[in-house]
């Protein structure tokens, strides 16, 4: 399978008072922080995307919830820090939550910011109190690959160093070749694609690489809070196939949406939006 391919399949199936902080640079993140809720919401994009695909989500809930909008380190701008692996970042959000005592934030991720919700729910179901997953699938090469099972181990030089090597034209041509089959509001093309340009091209290709290798089926049946799966409208077509990888998440209502793709916050406003609110008021 080649790059460009691969990357289209990954990021496929892979914004009251207004402050912004930057984490400490222990943090493999920067967070922007709003509104002045006595509960917390924390949202996670997704790979090399910036913070801002939550904007319009956030502007919802900033009047009932304290908002914690994260840009993983590398992408969109945002500067790299290593190590640079899933797992890092997972326990980084995690000691996050933990140093800065949010009491039982509410979870909310997209595409690998989905996978990273799993996984601290999963590992951290102490910390969580809901979670919402935004277009991820617990194992996602396991859609094209039946027989996927993760590498221990996995070495990513090969592709570090074909992403370094790469121009930045040639670059610039394969996240726009994915666009279409990421989203449908062209409005927004740019905006992503302007992202993925600004990320680093090592934490882009390591990354790409890690959470390729993920497999978070064997941690579902560790989560405990409730959990609601949106996903996008032409996932009902495999239906089967996602519900079979999130069967042991037994908290999880999986609901697909009425139009659009993978950028569901952009491509389908009003049912995403009121799934959001349905979710967060249900007690």
């Amino acid at each position: 399978m080649n790059i460009k391919i691969s990357i289209a399949i990954i990021l496929y199936f892979i914004h009251f008072s207004l402050s912004t902080v930057d984490s400490p640079e222990s943090y493999p993140f920067t967070v922007e922080i709003s509104g002045q809720g006595d509960k917390a919401i924390l949202f996670i994009p997704g790979f090399a995307s910036s913070g801002e695909v939550w904007e319009d989500t956030v502007k919802q809930f900033e009047p009932n919830y304290t908002c914690y909008t994260f840009t993983m380190a590398g992408f969109a701008g945002v500067a790299p820090q290593s190590p640079i692996t899933f797992d890092h970042w997972k326990s980084e959000i995690a000691n996050y939550i933990k140093n800065e005592n949010i009491e039982k934030p509410i979870l909310i991720g997209h595409s690998m910011g989905g996978g990273l919700a799993m996984a601290i729910a999963a590992d951290f179901p102490e910390l969580i109190e809901k979670m919402v997953i935004v277009d991820a699938l617990p194992a996602l090469m396991a859609m094209t690959n039946p027989n996927f099972k993760s590498t221990d181990n996995v070495d990513c030089s090969d592709m570090v160093k074909q992403f370094q090597e790469m121009s930045d034209e040639s670059f610039y041509e394969m996240q726009k070749s994915s666009l279409p089959m990421l989203m449908q509001n062209t409005e927004m093309h740019d905006t992503v694609l302007g992202w993925s340009m600004a990320s680093d091209r090592e934490t882009f290709a390591k990354m790409y690489c890690d959470f390729s290798n993920t497999d978070l089926r064997p941690l579902l049946s560790r989560i405990e809070c409730p959990t609601l799966v949106l996903l996008e409208s032409y996932f009902v077509n495999f239906k089967s196939a996602i519900e079979a990888q999130y069967q042991d998440l037994k908290t999880a209502q999986l609901h697909y949406a009425n139009k659009g793709l993978h950028f569901i916050m952009y491509d389908d406003v009003d049912w995403y939006l009121k799934e959001l609110h349905q979710f967060m008021t249900a007690h």
